[in-house]
């Protein structure tokens, strides 16, 4: 399994995400709508040393993946994990148009028509057989365009369909997602989740190894299912050629220092962190406190 990054710069603070504070959620909402903003924080992200970025497939991520594409000569050697689906798009295009046209929408807009033939012939299995794992692998594939051309070193399956099909003990999704991205991405198939345990715990059981796991990790125990205390025995008995850990909401949305939230991250047994921060400052102190064993 390929080495993480130890740092990864995240996203939450471009599209408006504070799990503590909806004001501030707000003012960085306002903030990042000009892209240009957005690219100010990156340049000082790498300026800090960081070399990877986990962004989500959000509205927002086309034109930073773009512009990402634009300038390789600059950000050529960026190391990339996305994670997908945006749950809220899908939702609210469910919302809106209801279940068959929002699918339309999702798997044949902005395709050629050797790309939609291509979606049919594969969707063709489930209509007649209700196999919905073709249908996972087109929706796979129409969000790893977004990334298309980009250095992609794992791709993360967001924590609302992880633990979703985790609490319903769905093997098959694990499996073949893992499968599907290893065999045509030739990426890491990775997992967010906020009950790091329990699907640590499952993989283990279906015999899935080879996996990143990304889960909240923090002083605070913020987000932290079932217990800060379980998380702290399972990340202490990992192997992580096995399975490799990642930390994000270290610094609990804010509700902890800098210095208490690196002194417990960096006592633990994970291979890699990552955060988000809208100022030079506030990535450069948080750099210096990284120093995973």
């Amino acid at each position: 399994m390929e080495q993480l990054d130890k740092i990864i710069f995240g996203d939450n603070q471009f599209f408006g995400i504070n799990h503590r504070s909806q004001e501030k959620a707000e003012e960085m909402l306002k903030r990042f709508e000009n892209i240009d903003n957005i690219f100010e924080v990156y340049d000082n992200a790498f300026d800090c040393g960081i070399k990877g970025v986990m962004l989500n497939s959000n509205e927002k991520a086309e034109p930073i993946c773009e512009r990402f594409r634009a300038n390789k000569s600059k950000y050529g050697d960026i190391a990339w994990y996305p994670s997908i689906p945006y749950a809220y798009k899908y939702a609210n295009m469910v919302n809106e148009m209801g279940i068959f046209p929002a699918v339309n929408e999702v798997l044949f807009k902005g395709n050629t028509s050797s790309g939609v033939l291509g979606m049919i012939g594969k969707g063709a299995n489930f209509i007649f057989t209700r196999d919905a794992m073709k249908i996972m692998e087109m929706l796979v594939d129409v969000e790893y365009k977004m990334f298309r051309g980009l250095n992609v070193k794992v791709f993360f399956l967001q924590n609302i369909v992880t633990d979703l099909m985790l609490g319903y003990g769905i093997k098959d999704v694990f499996e073949h997602f893992a499968e599907y991205v290893r065999k045509k991405y030739n990426v890491t198939p990775g997992f967010v989740t906020l009950n790091m345990p329990y699907l640590k715990s499952k993989l283990e059981e279906w015999g899935l190894e080879d996996i990143v796991i990304c889960s909240s990790i923090n002083a605070a125990g913020f987000h932290m299912h079932p217990s800060k205390e379980e998380y702290e025995k399972v990340i202490a008995a990992n192997d992580p050629s096995k399975y490799q850990l990642m930390a994000m909401n270290v610094l609990a949305s804010g509700s902890i220092s800098v210095q208490e939230s690196f002194d417990y991250i960096n006592a633990q047994n994970l291979q890699s962190v990552v955060f988000g921060a809208s100022s030079r400052a506030h990535i450069q102190s948080t750099v210096e406190s990284i120093h995973l064993r």
